[in-house]
């Protein structure tokens, strides 16, 4: 039996500080207001999924928003049969451990040694002394060594964080990943500055480890080709509306899904104002 682990019933989020009326531009027409409009959507536990659409599409607001940080303007939105934002910020907070998100740019402290940095992925797990034993000694750098060889960089075990690449920075972050006992893994971008074999290596390091633990996987992808190859599922987002959700995605689909929005190569991968809301109730990403 499938059991439903999330679904989004006309889920919108708002531009911050977007008035409860759409301004009007010049020509009569009314502004977008929505970041992400009118979003249903279920998935299973176990499922993995990869989001691919044109940049400023809403990829990266909708893994912040299934990752609780941030509340829809209108709909719903549930997590293990938990109305989320009926919740208190407490049993909120409580639940976010289910859950693990892992930005384009992983937040890590540039003066802390990576084993540190990997083992906060244990964090909401820790007390407050265990956390500060951690900073002071690390607790267990085998494990933290041992999940960086899965990304190829147990070398960098006692580096400075703020010694490494941009791609080293990012398998770091998802080392973290491997540390969490996170049900949901949000993975966003997780191949932008890797080349293209340690982004194949990547990425069947993060569907591997989904699948052993039955976690879900929900990734947001540039590279449709691989998100393509590698997935089942598929959604394509763009303008903050889901184009389609299939198992299926033929060519015609993927050049509407970019059609004047340039090509998915071409496309930055800086996000835009679209995918820029200010989180006040962000959740850490470990």
């Amino acid at each position: 039996m499938t059991t439903v682990q999330l679904r989004l019933q006309q889920l919108s989020v708002a531009f911050p500080g977007a008035a409860h009326t759409a301004p009007v531009t010049e020509q009569g027409q009314e502004q977008q207001q929505y970041i992400l409009e009118n979003l249903n959507l279920t998935v299973a536990q176990g499922e993995q999924i990869a989001i691919i659409g044109p940049s400023g599409a809403g990829k990266t607001t909708l893994l912040h928003t299934l990752a609780a940080a941030h509340q829809p303007a209108s709909g719903q939105f549930q997590f293990m049969d938990h109305d989320v934002w009926a919740l208190s910020h407490t049993a909120r907070h409580a639940l976010r451990r289910h859950l693990f998100l892992a930005p384009q740019t992983p937040p890590l402290p540039a003066r802390q040694r990576v084993v540190t940095a990997v083992l906060a992925g244990r964090l909401p797990h820790w007390t407050l002394a265990q956390a500060l034993r951690n900073l002071i000694k690390p607790t267990d750098p085998l494990a933290a060594w041992q999940a960086l060889q899965r990304f190829d960089l147990q070398h960098k075990l006692y580096a400075r964080v703020d010694k490494l690449s941009g791609g080293e920075r990012q398998r770091c972050g998802l080392a973290r990943l491997l540390l969490s006992d996170a049900s949901l893994l949000l993975v966003d971008e997780p191949l932008s500055a890797l080349d293209p074999t340690l982004a194949l290596q990547t990425l069947n390091t993060l569907q591997q480890e989904a699948q052993q633990r039955n976690a879900t996987l929900i990734c947001s992808l540039h590279q449709v080709e691989l998100a393509r190859q590698h997935f089942t599922r598929i959604i394509g987002l763009r303008a903050g509306k889901v184009l389609f959700d299939s198992n299926k995605v033929d060519d015609q689909m993927i050049a509407d899904l970019y059609r004047n929005a340039g090509s998915p190569q071409q496309q930055s991968l800086d996000m835009t104002a679209l995918d820029q809301p200010d989180f006040s109730d962000a959740p850490r990403c470990f």
